[in-house]
């Protein structure tokens, strides 16, 4: 049986998921509410290992499905090895990205449909869904001249402005879709972007 609660953070590259992490980590440590940080891809060690080849910049001849599967393989080995014995242990689980990154990525900016990113994720989707997503709100302009620009290292970050565009497109397309998902406008500073967050949860009963 389920006993914790199941939060991720999803967003454009650059869009401060890290920053808004630790400052809820932060939060939670002084309200003394039993938490874990994990992250996707990884969070585990098969799952990391494969996150390793995902996001190796020397990869680039990898294909738009073979992305999408091994996102998915690493979700189920993580979901597997981390979030579901948190969950059972009541422990609030915050994860940075989760499905709807996949959903965003390879469904619409990759334009596999996100038919077939359902299709591979549908077990995560029907078993697994977040109790809330926060998607931190900024388009990828501005989240990339806010961090300097991209990760050469990082085949993702690699992809060029107007990929990222549609990355953007695709989270705004899920919004009305998934109710789950609520869009936290993030430019201002980063502690008033935190206190945004941490009413968003209080206000969803996520905590208290």
């Amino acid at each position: 049986m389920v006993k914790g609660k199941f939060i991720t953070f999803e967003g454009c590259e650059g869009s401060g998921k890290s920053t808004q992490i630790r400052l809820l980590s932060e939060y939670l440590d002084k309200a003394g509410i039993p938490y874990i940080v994990t992250r996707e891809p990884g969070g585990s060690p098969i799952a990391e290992q494969l996150r390793k080849i995902i996001l190796d910049g020397k990869n680039m001849e990898m294909c738009d499905e073979c992305e999408a599967l091994l996102y998915a393989a690493a979700r189920f080995q993580h979901l597997k090895d981390i979030v579901v014995p948190a969950l059972e242990d009541g422990k609030l689980v915050i994860c940075d990205r989760y499905v709807d990154s996949s959903l965003a990525y390879q469904g619409v900016a990759r334009g596999l449909g996100t038919d077939f990113v359902e299709s591979i994720n549908s077990r995560a989707l029907e078993e697994f869904q977040p109790d809330l997503t926060v998607f931190l709100n900024i388009p990828p302009d501005a989240a990339f001249n806010r961090k300097h620009g991209a990760d050469k290292n990082d085949r993702m970050e690699k992809q060029g402005l107007d990929f990222h565009m549609r990355v953007y497109e695709g989270y705004l397309s899920l919004l009305p879709k998934y109710p789950r998902i609520c869009a936290v406008e993030c430019g201002g500073s980063k502690y008033e972007t935190s206190e945004k967050i941490i009413s968003l949860l209080k206000s969803k009963g996520i905590i208290v």
